[in-house]
């Protein structure tokens, strides 16, 4: 069988491509660079590359949440990224495609359908991307991860399958390059997904002196050219005490395959909060302190967060008004109560389906069965 993946919400696809058969050819595409104007490699581009999966980088048109000097050009990208697409469909001649979220979906979907190429789709989210409720007019099925997606997508397209977690993360003992630390104080993970977070990292920087006396932390910065967080950062590392400096680990990014060694030995995290971070927070059963992206579509980021606090696994920390200071006594206040945060059992009913990746496969199977049929 011939895919073509698109990028979006990339730890689920990971998952998928992790469990599809040896055999399965592929092509991924997405974006390679982090940011419009920017031009830093994508985490997608550098971790699909990585694996030797052929990667396709489609530079659309995309709706901004707020005006920018890239707003009209991005728009008028739309027509090429579709050209683009149509394309990368006819030279590839897929079986299937899989859409993962994200605008870089848009034109693929739009175009698949048109070739009458079975689109398949997974909702990462509690209720719906906007880039996912366009494609479901031209979806075969939408896979879904919470069943408070249901009602934004048509009855009959809709399958249950969960939210991918990879294989990879699920281990017994934490080992690796994150295991280094040589003292036994708390670790704290602090990450502001793949391309970091400027408001995270500047607290961070604040307190950073404070932290490091009572716990090890491990700094999951980015590399966004706009603020230099990395930069700075990587200074004034350098110029900590050596007691210090040897309980801070500073990263522009965390591979994929080290992040569930790092969830695993980390006592607390502190994060947005993206489904695949709740996904993953709820697994390893792990404390969190979470800022949820207050301009996050339709406040997704703050459902999301909301919904780990209602089941006990953390504090919601809106960003408006939250500086350093508070945040050093929200981590006070979770250490000195850290037993208290732990699932609610009445709630894990409703968690994600462990066997998310195989589910989405068999999907994939049906759509591309019915495709077969059709043409015999």
């Amino acid at each position: 069988m011939k895919i073509v993946i698109i990028g979006g919400h990339l730890a689920p696809a990971l998952s998928v491509l992790e469990a599809l058969p040896k055999n399965t050819q592929i092509l991924f595409i997405g974006r390679k660079y982090a940011l419009e104007g920017d031009n830093t490699l994508s985490l997608e581009y550098e971790t699909i590359s990585g694996l030797g999966i052929p990667f396709v980088g489609l530079n659309t048109g995309r709706w901004q949440r707020k005006l920018t000097e890239f707003t009209i050009l991005s728009l008028l990208k739309l027509p090429l990224g579709i050209i683009k697409s149509f394309l990368i469909l006819i030279d590839f001649r897929p079986d299937v495609v899989l859409g993962f979220g994200g605008y870089v979906s848009i034109p693929v979907a739009f175009c698949a359908f048109l070739l009458r190429i079975p689109v398949v789709i997974h909702e990462q989210t509690m209720g719906a991307g906007v880039a996912n409720r366009l494609i479901s007019r031209f979806a075969k099925k939408i896979c879904i991860s919470w069943n408070s997606s249901r009602k934004y997508f048509p009855k009959d397209k809709v399958v249950m399958t969960g939210n991918p977690i990879r294989k990879f993360l699920i281990l017994e003992l934490p080992s690796g390059k994150f295991s280094i630390f040589g003292n036994k104080l708390p670790t704290i993970y602090i990450t502001g997904g793949s391309s970091g977070s400027h408001f995270i990292n500047v607290l961070i920087e604040e307190i950073i002196k404070e932290l490091l006396v009572t716990y090890n932390v491990v700094h999951q910065a980015g590399d966004t050219h706009e603020y230099r967080d990395f930069d700075r950062l990587k200074i004034l590392k350098e110029n900590l005490p050596e007691s210090l400096r040897e309980n801070y680990i500073l990263e522009k990014f965390i591979n994929p395959s080290e992040i569930g060694d790092l969830i695993n030995l980390s006592s607390l995290i502190i994060a947005r909060s993206g489904m695949n971070t709740i996904t993953e927070l709820i697994y390893f059963e792990k404390p969190a302190l979470l800022i949820p992206l207050p301009f996050s579509q339709g406040g997704e980021q703050t459902r999301n967060a909301k919904f780990l606090e209602k089941i006990g696994l953390g504090i919601v920390l809106p960003q408006a008004g939250l500086n350093g200071k508070k945040l050093l006594q929200a981590i006070e206040l979770i250490f000195r109560n850290i037993d208290k945060y732990k699932i609610n059992n009445k709630e894990r009913r409703s968690f994600p389906v462990k066997s998310a990746a195989h589910n989405i496969i068999s999907v994939i199977n049906y759509a591309y069965e019915s495709k077969t049929a059709k043409k015999s």
